[in-house]
């Protein structure tokens, strides 16, 4: 009887060890899979990330005209939008003058972030104060093309940096040219040629001073605030700016030589 319970015995053992390998053999392949897919994950994140970047030399080309993340929005929910490409040079320097004036005043003279007016920001937030705007033409421009509206730490964190390289790859007036072409002007009305069409009838060559500061000033918000039909508020803060763009001349040097 011994010898019976003593083969039985035997006999369970392999069969335990069997199982046991097979166990073992499926979380093995699973932290395999698992660490496929991490890695692919990890990848894909780190295209998302670096595309913008590439995108920044890609778009040195002057024939390439960009797109914003509105943009493809408005055509991913079929909506379509209005948007017409026009040169830098095609644009009336009054416009051009406004809405540094109003946007960003030391355009020509930071590297993509105004750090003094980011520094104030940060200052105040750490305070518990409402913080003022700091964003630059670039980091707008950014924005407007790789990014979303709203205001988030995460979105910020991205931004910053891809301004600076965008103002190290690109010249000022190129800069300059793709902000005023899709910079949002109202419900699916994109760029300057677009916008002066759309509010004021003529093209962008062809604005006047006091439109130009019209336009200008309904950047910041310009689903609310109508250039073409302006609100008190919006002619005073326009009337500011017309003075302000006529005083400009030491501010542009790096957009008109």
């Amino acid at each position: 009887m011994d010898r019976g319970v003593d083969s039985q015995a035997v006999d369970i053992v392999p069969e335990e060890r069997e199982e046991g390998e097979l166990s073992a053999g499926r979380w093995s392949t699973l932290r395999r899979t698992w660490r496929t897919r991490r890695r692919r994950l990890v990848l894909a994140a780190l295209s998302i990330l670096l595309l913008p970047y590439l995108l920044i030399f890609v778009y040195l080309a002057d024939f390439i005209h960009p797109v914003s993340t509105l943009m493809l929005r408005d055509l991913v929910l079929l909506r379509g939008y209005d948007r017409q490409w026009v040169e830098f040079d095609d644009i009336a320097p009054v416009l051009v003058q406004s809405v540094m004036m109003s946007e960003d005043g030391q355009f020509c003279a930071h590297n993509g972030v105004d750090w003094t007016q980011m520094r104030g920001v940060v200052e105040d937030a750490l305070d518990g104060e409402q913080t003022r705007g700091a964003s630059t033409i670039p980091m707008q421009t950014v924005k407007n093309l790789y990014l979303w509206n709203g205001r988030s730490f995460i979105r910020k964190g991205l931004e910053l940096p891809l301004a600076v390289v965008a103002d190290l790859v690109w010249s000022k007036r190129r800069m300059m040219e793709i902000y005023l072409n899709v910079a949002e002007w109202g419900d699916g009305i994109y760029g300057i040629e677009a916008a002066a069409q759309h509010h004021f009838g003529v093209s962008a060559a062809k604005l006047s001073r006091r439109q130009a500061a019209l336009l200008a000033v309904a950047l910041p918000n310009p689903i609310d605030r109508n250039a073409g039909k302006p609100g008190r508020g919006l002619r005073r803060l326009a009337s500011v700016i017309e003075r302000r763009a006529g005083r400009s001349g030491d501010y542009i040097t790096c957009l008109y030589d």
